[in-house]
Order: structure tokens, then C-alpha cells, then sequence
């Protein structure tokens, strides 16, 4: 089954099945968007193992990496668009610092 994926004309967002979602800040060197990518399919895959083993304590802590990476995406939090330069390195760089990279 394929989703329909649309863009916003502003590029801030993508709708997908109706529903809008923000997209990453394009100002993300590669390997910054890389390793929070990465962040971000570990956490995601985590929550499915630690749901699969009803362990509640390792949900949360697989959720709070979600939740660091799309941060430091700029998916959540302060809107990118808003931010100047320098407080959107320091929102990935703080991301990155508290997910361990």
C-alpha cells in the first residue's frame, strides 16, 4: 500500500493519508540529518521490541530517543522556520549531545 505524500507550497510541512506533519529542517548538514536519523529508527525500534516485551521502563526510554531525535530534526519543538541560525545548530547539537553522539 502506497500513501499519498504531499508538500506544503512553504515546505514546512508534508501531509500524508490528510494528515499534516512537519518535515526536518533543511538546513541539517547530512551527517547531522544521518545520525539523528539513525537515533530515530533505533528509538522507533525499540519501542516495538520493548512493547513486544511488556517492558514498560524501556518504552519510555526508547520513546525519550524518539522524541530527542525528531527535536533535533526540528520535526517537534520550536518551529525551524522561527529560529535563527545559531539556535537551530544548538537545538541539534544539544539533541545529538543527549543522545550520545
Amino acid at each position: 500500500m502506497t500513501r499519498e505524500v504531499e508538500r506544503t507550497d512553504d515546505g514546512r510541512h508534508v501531509v500524508v493519508d490528510g494528515r499534516r506533519w512537519r518535515t526536518a529542517d533543511p538546513s541539517l548538514p547530512d551527517d547531522v540529518r544521518a545520525q539523528l536519523l539513525h537515533h530515530l529508527g533505533v528509538g522507533r525500534s525499540g519501542v516495538r521490541s520493548a512493547k513486544s516485551a511488556g517492558d514498560d521502563a524501556a518504552v519510555a526510554a526508547a520513546r525519550a530517543r524518539v522524541q530527542l531525535a525528531k527535536v533535533g530534526l526540528g520535526e517537534r519543538g520550536p518551529a525551524w522556520w522561527e529560529q535563527d541560525d545559531d539556535a537551530r545548530r544548538a537545538r541539534w547539537e544539544e539533541a545529538l549531545r543527549e543522545l550520545g553522539d
